[in-house]
């Protein structure tokens, strides 16, 4: 009877080690999502200017859609990212837009005085939006073609080669170069297809 407990508590002990293995090989940054390559949701919301700003009004662009909220520290890490990208893309087709996460005007616009930030941001209330694209918590961020899908999710404070190269190739895909000059003819590239 001892000998079935030996071999049930290694095989537990194996299993255990098998799925701690797994989940510290996974990318925590990777987060299934079912509405990548699904047109994004739709929203008309109001800026922390008090204007109003609606998705579909950036069709047309690639668009960087990032979550954050002031009281999120990897948002606070992540935040010179995108300063940066808001300075490289800004004579081109890509729009950014923040959505504010759980918070409200008054730390968001001080968090942004704070920190700069040159790009429109939208309050969420009741986190609708937030629900809408499955968002687990922040910062995420959200990629968007000119046609208004979403091409690329990531988790965290997304890195700036992840960003620049995410948003050079939909640039590209779309014929356009990260310069901002149309691609044409013979420089087209041979597959357009979104990253």
């Amino acid at each position: 009877m001892k000998r079935w407990k030996v071999w049930l508590m290694l095989v537990l002990a194996a299993g255990f080690l098998g799925l701690l293995g797994f989940g510290l090989t996974r990318d925590a940054q990777v987060l299934p999502s079912a509405i990548i390559g699904q047109d994004a949701p739709s929203f008309d919301l109001e800026t922390l200017t008090g204007d109003s700003i609606s998705l579909a009004s950036l069709e047309g662009h690639v668009v960087i859609l990032n979550f954050w909220a002031s009281w999120c520290i990897p948002c606070r890490e992540e935040h010179p990212v995108l300063e940066m990208a808001a300075a490289r893309y800004k004579d081109h087709d890509v729009r950014m837009l923040g959505v504010v996460y759980q918070d409200n005007r008054t730390n968001a616009r001080q968090f942004l005085a704070r920190n700069g930030g040159s790009w429109p941001s939208v309050l969420d209330p009741n986190s609708q939006v937030a629900i809408g694209y499955g968002v687990y918590g922040v910062p995420e961020t959200f990629f968007l073609d000119p046609h208004g899908r979403i091409v690329k999710k990531h988790v965290g404070p997304v890195p700036w080669d992840y960003l620049t190269t995410t948003v050079d190739s939909l640039l590209v895909a779309n014929g356009k170069t990260p310069g901002g000059s149309e691609i044409t003819g013979a420089e087209a590239p041979a597959e357009s297809g979104a990253p």
